[in-house]
């Protein structure tokens, strides 16, 4: 048993010599020597060139970004279209077709003679719209009048200037969500 505790004792200095500091200084010489003799080359900056501002002098000639040129050429191609949810563009437009469905807000509903109004209230005027009527600016049509909202059907273009139907809903607003 003495013979292996002195074994272990044996290779356990061994190990420890070995873990000396002997190998570890020349290393370090070596990087500081390589760290003196070493010189970083770096080339200097290009000079910055002048600017030169440019006067664009075409302030009175067609903005290629005006939206009337897209919407123009979106009508022509919608007109020559034979897609069934295309509007009658020539027909004579309501008053409510003048204002976007977001100023407009339902107050309260009545039924009168059997046929359910909603009361719509537009800036500072109250309307009275019903089944069948026309309403906002993208071709919408009331659907239908409950209690508490008004479903409408709007036709609008999308990008490629194809006719789409959209279905949207006016709520009733009461104190609680008008905050």
């Amino acid at each position: 048993m003495s013979a292996r505790i002195a074994i272990g004792a044996l290779m356990a200095t061994t190990l420890l010599a070995g873990c000396g500091d002997s190998d570890v200084r020349e290393v370090r010489d070596w990087m500081e020597q390589v760290k003196r003799d070493t010189r970083p080359a770096v080339k200097p900056l290009p000079e910055p060139k002048d600017f030169l501002p440019y006067a664009y002098g075409a302030k009175d000639a067609v903005d290629p970004f005006e939206p009337s040129k897209l919407l123009g050429e979106l009508a022509r191609a919608a007109a020559t279209s034979n897609n069934p949810n295309q509007p009658d563009l020539q027909r004579p437009r309501e008053l409510l077709e003048t204002f976007p469905l977001d100023t407009m807000q339902m107050v309260g509903m009545m039924e009168k003679g059997g046929t359910r109004y909603a009361l719509l209230q537009v800036e500072r005027s109250l309307h009275q719209v019903k089944a069948g009527q026309r309403i906002g600016q993208n071709f919408g049509v009331v659907t239908h009048v409950s209690e508490d909202a008004v479903d409408i059907r709007e036709v609008v273009q999308d990008a490629a200037g194809e006719w789409t139907q959209r279905v949207t809903k006016l709520e009733l607003q009461t104190k609680e969500n008008r905050k």
